[in-house]
């Protein structure tokens, strides 16, 4: 079987975690901050906080900028639900903003739009998730301005964009955004099994992510509220969570981020090498780029074609994959009463795609067969 995405694990990860089990630190240790500092210096941002999924750190990340009820916070269909769920977390409400049809990142020019309507209606967003989408940097400059006319806050939604860069400066560098959370689950650019990273250049904003990680526990006599009593003291000044990252998880994370570039640059070969071997079938190929991180490579098929090609595919052991659903056409959202037809670039996109197979350890070999199988599929 070939996946549509697969981690690569070598003898020296291996090592790395095996060095770990062998320590006295298996859960909390020092080699999370050793981890958070490479990703903050791989990233050129000032903060790195590791958390135990990324979907952990899309919460956090709402709950350190003050979402809560009444709020309203704005993100892409085009993803996968965490990027909506966690502004539900916090009680705040959820709208959408269309996709543009040839980045499938979300359209800046109906954010525009949308955002000059909210004023008039007295109901702007308090923070916006733009999502990187397969690994392509959403228009963060343009984004980044609207932040500054209409006063909302931004979450850069990176889970896709690990390696990725925008105006030749890393995607995590919070030049555009307050927050930027990457994801390591085994399918994405890096793997620590699961895990998540928050990067910001706001000091205060790191500390109390750093908070709400661990239980709302203040970290440091400055954090707390009365003078401790003495050195076992901790102090609960707000509800957190448990979302710590483990010893074991950044030992492997930090091994894998040595070879970040090595990933990116095999990814954005076999890219090249689809777009050379699928120019000349009757499919829409995603936009090329030069600083995506390539966690995906959808294609469009004809709508009405769509499920027999990737039925045929998945009965080749080719498991293909969509990538995604929109969100608001979700039962639970539906229960919120958006519907379909909301936002139709989104549906129009989801219609027709699907993901062709894309990973490190992905042969030209086997490239070559997905791309065999798609031609008969499609003749």
């Amino acid at each position: 079987m070939i996946p549509y995405g697969r981690q690569n694990i070598s003898d020296d990860d291996i090592a790395a975690v095996v060095d770990v089990l062998r320590s006295e630190w298996l859960t909390q240790g020092p080699g999370i901050a050793s981890f958070e500092q490479a990703v903050a210096a791989a990233c050129q941002a000032q903060h790195a906080v590791a958390v135990s999924n990324a979907t952990a750190a899309l919460h956090i990340a709402c709950l350190a900028l003050d979402v809560g009820p009444g709020d309203l916070v704005w993100t892409s269909p085009n993803t996968f639900v965490a990027s909506a769920n966690c502004a539900r977390y916090c009680g705040a409400d959820v709208d959408f903003v269309d996709i543009d049809p040839q980045t499938l990142n979300i359209s800046v020019e109906r954010l525009a739009e949308k955002l000059a309507l909210a004023r008039l209606a007295g109901r702007l967003p308090k923070v916006v998730i733009p999502v990187h989408f397969s690994g392509r940097s959403c228009d963060m400059r343009a984004i980044g301005q609207l932040a500054r006319e209409y006063g909302f806050r931004v979450i850069e939604d990176a889970s896709h964009a690990v390696g990725a860069s925008h105006e030749g400066v890393p995607v995590g560098a919070c030049q555009y955004s307050d927050v930027t959370v990457f994801s390591f689950h085994p399918v994405k650019i890096i793997t620590t099994g699961e895990g998540g990273m928050l990067l910001s250049n706001d000091p205060a904003l790191a500390k109390r992510l750093v908070r709400l990680r661990t239980h709302g526990i203040a970290q440091g006599s400055d954090e707390m509220v009365s003078t401790p009593q003495g050195p076992w003291e901790y102090q609960q000044i707000e509800l957190g969570f448990n979302y710590r990252m483990t010893n074991l998880q950044a030992a492997l994370g930090q091994s894998q981020l040595a070879r970040l570039p090595q990933f990116i640059a095999r990814r954005r070969e076999l890219v090249r090498q689809y777009h050379e071997l699928l120019a000349d079938l009757p499919i829409v190929l995603p936009q090329p780029s030069e600083e995506s991180a390539w966690h995906l490579y959808p294609i469009r098929v004809a709508a009405e074609r769509r499920l027999e090609v990737f039925s045929r595919l998945r009965a080749a052991d080719v498991w293909v994959q969509v990538h995604y659903i929109p969100v608001h056409t979700q039962p639970y959202y539906r229960n919120l009463g958006f519907k379909t037809g909301d936002f139709p670039e989104a549906e129009h996109y989801f219609a027709e795609a699907f993901s062709l197979p894309l990973f490190y350890d992905l042969t030209d070999e086997e490239q070559q067969c997905v791309v065999e199988l798609l031609r008969e599929a499609l003749s």
